[in-house]
């Protein structure tokens, strides 16, 4: 007897390897899976510039990336006692002028070294929606909590999706020919647009991204938001607002992503490195314990041997770490 429709994620004719440079931009659920593989050592750049929803905003970032832009005092807006860039997440808001530009422009630049090395970029849309900024006519990728009456907001139409998500494709590839692209749409409902208009925002982009996946070559589709809604399809899986997945469903779908897309190298490295960083995880009560100097003795060779190993790996964080406790 089945009591749930398991979905079989198809084949994909590459994987991803360990040692590889990875990029993820895009929604919340983009963040979700880079935090994944960042705990686990791979060398991932998470969301260069926070959280971004839709096709839009996401071409308008990687436009300013190929174009080498340097941002200036005129590109931010002072609000709130703050200095804000709509291409960013408020976390490169600061009250100081010259810090939130460093921020900014040093983002950019380890950005742009990414994208032209990268092996994978992974690309998540929450919705077709936008804010497009009355004053300036852009579309921004954050409101930064400014009065709604100062933005447009508008449906990107299925044409006007496949037309971004077109120019974003042949933008990362006039950067970088080689990159492998994975789209995926985010399983989090954007439940502020509506209901219905939640339904029909997923549906334009999963139509315009099946559209992009079958023109280009290197673009695939992971199915994050089918596994949500059909696989899982129960609220026990969601976090507190009923909206955004928890950690089970998170965990879940990250299962699903390693086993349609990472390599078997790929999958014996991440067995090794998971020990260390458990081990870094636990907390303990009395670290000058014999017991637990030895532990820490155990870590640091186990670490030396790795790295000797996969030289790509970074350990630094958990080296200091188990170093510290060391009497």
């Amino acid at each position: 007897m089945r009591f749930r429709t398991e979905l079989k994620i198809p084949e994909f004719s590459y994987r991803i390897e360990h040692a590889d440079t990875i990029v993820a931009i895009g929604s919340c659920f983009a963040e979700n899976i880079s935090r994944m593989m960042k705990r686990l050592k791979f060398n991932i750049l998470e969301n260069p510039f926070g959280v971004i929803y839709n096709p839009a905003s996401i071409y308008n970032s990687l436009e300013l990336i190929k174009s080498s832009k340097k941002f200036e005092e005129q590109d931010l807006l002072f609000y709130q006692g703050e200095y804000h860039s709509f291409y960013h997440h408020s976390r490169f808001s600061n009250s100081e002028l010259k810090e939130c530009l460093e921020r900014i422009n040093l983002k950019l630049e380890e950005t742009k070294k990414y994208l032209n090395a990268g092996n994978s970029i992974i690309i998540t849309y929450g919705t077709a929606y936008v804010y497009e900024y009355i004053e300036r006519g852009i579309v921004v990728s954050n409101c930064h909590k400014i009065p709604t009456k100062e933005f447009n907001r508008y449906f990107l139409s299925y044409d006007e999706c496949c037309a971004c998500i077109s120019q974003t494709v042949e933008l990362i590839k006039s950067l970088n020919a080689e990159a492998k692209i994975i789209f995926t749409v985010s399983p989090v409902r954007h439940l502020k647009d509506g209901f219905a208009e939640n339904q029909v925002s997923k549906s334009t982009l999963l139509l315009s991204v099946d559209k992009a996946v079958k023109k280009f070559e290197n673009c695939y589709y992971f199915p994050s938001y089918e596994i949500m809604m059909d696989d899982l399809r129960d609220y026990r899986f969601y976090d507190k607002d009923l909206v955004h997945p928890n950690d089970i469903a998170v965990n879940y779908i990250w299962e699903k992503f390693s086993e349609a897309l990472l390599s078997l190298n790929c999958k014996e490295v991440i067995t090794e490195v998971e020990k260390i960083v458990r081990a870094a995880e636990h907390r303990v009560r009395n670290p000058q314990n014999k017991s637990h100097q030895s532990f820490l003795s155990a870590q640091l060779k186990m670490i030396e041997e790795l790295e000797k190993k996969y030289p790509h790996l970074n350990f630094e964080e958990e080296k200091e770490l188990f170093t510290k406790q060391v009497f």
